[in-house]
Order: structure tokens, then C-alpha cells, then sequence
């Protein structure tokens, strides 16, 4: 479940209930999980910055996406009501939730804390 890169692209993986979970489990490093919506303009915004910071996190980083719209059940565990959403995980557990299309600096700044 680690996305792959090819040619210095990072492909992310879309996530639904069913391997959610299971990609928290066997993810080393930080999981950046980005509930969106095609609807969302920021959620849109956004996406090129997550993309950027799980190519530079060098696979420490992995960048799954969920789409709100698909999967209701996975956000409304979860609380999200607003997107974009990005959760942070480390090991498996919640770290930093981030609500709206926040600058790259505090999310990169979130990544750099939960890396080390």
C-alpha cells in the first residue's frame, strides 16, 4: 500500500473502509490521509502541496486518499464534516488532525515533527 514512484512522481493510493486499516497497520513512518471530495475546491488546492510533501518525505511519508463520498462510514468515524481533512497518523494512532487547506509550511512543519 506504499505509493510508488515512477519518474519522480508520486502516485497515491485511494483508500476505502475495507483497507483503511489495514494500511495504517503496515505503514513504518507517517501516514498523511487526505479525506476529500470531488465537489471541494480546496480539496483540489490542496492536493498538488500533499503531493510535493510525500515525494520529498522520501518514503517516510505516505500520502493515501479517501474520498469522502465513497466511503461515508470511514469520515464519519472519524468526525470529518469538513474538507479537505488531513490526518496524520503515526503507527497506527491519530496524531494531528488538519481541517481546511492549510499553507505548506504548517503541514510540512506537522510532517518534520511526526517523521523524526
Amino acid at each position: 500500500m506504499v505509493p510508488s514512484r515512477e519518474h519522480g512522481i508520486v502516485e497515491t493510493t485511494h483508500l476505502v473502509e475495507q483497507t483503511f486499516e489495514e494500511t495504517l497497520t503496515v505503514t513504518h513512518g507517517v501516514v498523511m490521509a487526505d479525506f476529500w471530495a470531488t465537489w471541494c475546491g480546496p480539496c483540489r488546492a490542496i492536493a498538488p502541496v500533499l503531493e510535493q510533501l510525500a515525494e520529498v518525505g522520501e518514503g517516510r511519508l505516505v500520502l493515501p486518499k479517501v474520498n469522502v463520498e465513497e466511503s461515508p462510514a470511514l469520515a464519519a468515524r472519524y468526525g470529518i464534516r469538513s474538507f479537505p481533512t488531513i490526518l496524520f497518523f503515526r503507527e497506527g494512532t491519530l496524531v494531528s488532525p488538519v481541517v481546511g487547506a492549510a499553507p505548506k509550511a504548517v503541514l510540512q512543519g506537522i510532517v518534520s515533527a511526526r517523521a523524526s
